[in-house]
């Protein structure tokens, strides 16, 4: 009787073994397969709005998303995440995602590098809603919600005659008059060419990338990710590498902005939200960070084109 109790409980504590060590494994299985796939895409978003996903192989491994915007396309209007009211140097931390929901947005990404942060749990900061301050300028809708610090460099975005948007990179502040300001840290193009010297701060790191481009005429927009920390998957890249990426695009200027486990690209479509780049918060695939603030983009449906 006794050996039958103690086959038993070996049977018992080997069955529970196994469902503590797969368990986890299924779950992180799933959340891989919820990437988007490793594979070519080109997609008309919106009107005036273009998405394309580029597969990599060379120099590593990596997931390039792209999307273009025409900025004198008809509904086309940007806005970057308004700060706080009673103190105008704090930000609500929030998901890409959060933000899109909440101000009803048909496109966005996450926008400037922040502090305080604490990347691993589980003293990991920010959570959902916690205060954080913004590194650089911010204007959101013309009102002014963070300084402009001299290691930040600025996407402006200007409205001219009958509301025509207008983009440019400044290095530390906004001219007067502009709507939308999203601080970003190094320019990685300047008049078409490399702003970054080799070896400038982290530049050699192999990591997810957010940034943002214009052309010449600053009316074509560029937001670029690339993923990253992900083995055989997407890799990352260097600052040097993302600005070699982004001048094939044939981008007059570009701004790099934060990137690692913030790197996030998402689109709401017909009350249907999808998250197009895979991001890496705390080392777990397609899981959001809350960030400081972020770039969004209000844009009409392709079909309405059709209906008229």
């Amino acid at each position: 009787m006794k050996k039958i109790f103690i086959t038993r409980l070996k049977r018992i504590l080997l069955t529970t073994s196994i469902s503590i060590v797969s368990v986890p494994l299924l779950i992180y299985g799933g959340l891989l397969v919820k990437r988007p796939l490793p594979t070519e895409k080109q997609e008309q978003l919106f009107q005036g709005i273009v998405y394309q996903r580029d597969a990599r192989n060379s120099p590593r491994p990596l997931m390039v998303h792209i999307v273009t915007i025409d900025l004198t396309a008809p509904g086309i209007k940007l806005l970057v995440t308004p700060g706080n009211t009673i103190d105008k140097n704090e930000f609500t931390a929030r998901t890409t995602s959060e933000f899109l929901r909440e101000f009803k947005l048909q496109l966005a990404i996450n926008g400037s590098f922040f502090y305080p942060f604490r990347q691993y749990p589980p003293n990991s900061y920010p959570k959902r809603g916690d205060p954080v301050i913004v590194q650089g300028q911010v204007i959101s809708e013309g009102k002014s919600y963070a300084p402009p610090k001299p290691t930040s460099s600025v996407l402006c975005i200007s409205k001219f005659v009958q509301d025509q948007i207008y983009a440019q990179i400044y290095q530390n502040r906004c001219p007067l008059g502009t709507s939308e300001g999203l601080a970003g840290r190094e320019i990685l193009l300047k008049e078409g060419k490399p702003a970054v010297l080799p070896g400038y701060g982290g530049e050699n790191l192999f990591s997810p990338r957010t940034a943002v481009a214009i052309d010449k005429s600053g009316k074509t927009l560029w937001l670029i990710i690339v993923d990253g920390r992900q083995r055989f998957y997407s890799e990352g890249v260097s600052l040097a590498e993302l600005t070699t990426i982004i001048q094939e695009l044939g981008a007059d200027s570009a701004l790099n902005l934060d990137g690692g486990g913030s790197s996030t690209m998402v689109v709401g479509n017909k009350n249907k939200l999808r998250v197009l780049n895979s991001p890496i918060q705390t080392r777990i695939p397609t899981r959001q960070r809350p960030v400081a603030n972020h770039l969004g983009i209000y844009a009409l449906p392709v079909d309405v084109l059709n209906r008229k």
